[in-house]
């Protein structure tokens, strides 16, 4: 996702307005939610000239593909982050006074969007998506869907109290033998 700047000079005030779909380059995203790499990414961006370098500001929007953390149904959604990022010149006062892992850099006139993408992407995307927000997970014994069987139980008994389990009729009808 590299823009060329070289339109813009260097002159303050020098603006391009781009609208574009690409394809993603890369998996954006987390573990468990994520845009899929080759997936469109909808670009409204507005590239301009300062004085320091190139200020992109707008949005990037896309389709994601994920698992619900508690049932592991697929969850389809769709992120749209706004973005603003300085590209700073080189020789420029802001590239000698900032860590090249603060701000971009204009490098043969271009700037790379990508890592910008992704720290944005990342930033919006939820740590923990769920297909619906009530949704029950899993059966932690089974592991059978809890959505799909409502009623699903298991008679767990507390193994401190499994011998006492033995001493229980049957049948709750029958008399025990103390009776």
């Amino acid at each position: 996702m590299s823009i060329d700047v070289t339109r813009l000079g260097r002159r303050p005030g020098s603006m391009v307005t781009l609208r574009n779909t690409v394809a993603s380059p890369a998996r954006i995203g987390l573990d468990m939610i994520a845009i899929a790499q080759g997936a469109p990414l909808d670009l409204d961006l507005r590239v301009e000239s300062v004085s320091e370098g190139v200020l992109v500001t707008g949005t990037v929007a896309g389709p994601t593909v994920g698992e619900c953390v508690r049932c592991l149904a697929p969850v389809d959604g769709h992120v749209q982050v706004a973005l603003t990022e300085l590209f700073a010149y080189p020789d420029s006062a802001t590239e000698a006074t900032t860590e090249e892992d603060e701000v971009g850099r204009v490098v043969d006139d271009r700037i790379d969007l990508e890592q910008s993408v992704i720290d944005a992407v990342g930033l919006e995307l939820p740590f923990a998506p769920v297909c619906r927000p009530d949704c029950p997970g899993l059966c932690p014994q089974c592991g059978v869907v809890l959505a799909d069987e409502p009623g699903h139980q298991h008679a767990a008994i507390d193994p401190r109290w499994a011998k006492l389990a033995g001493m229980l009729p049957a049948e709750p009808d029958e008399p025990r033998g103390d009776q």
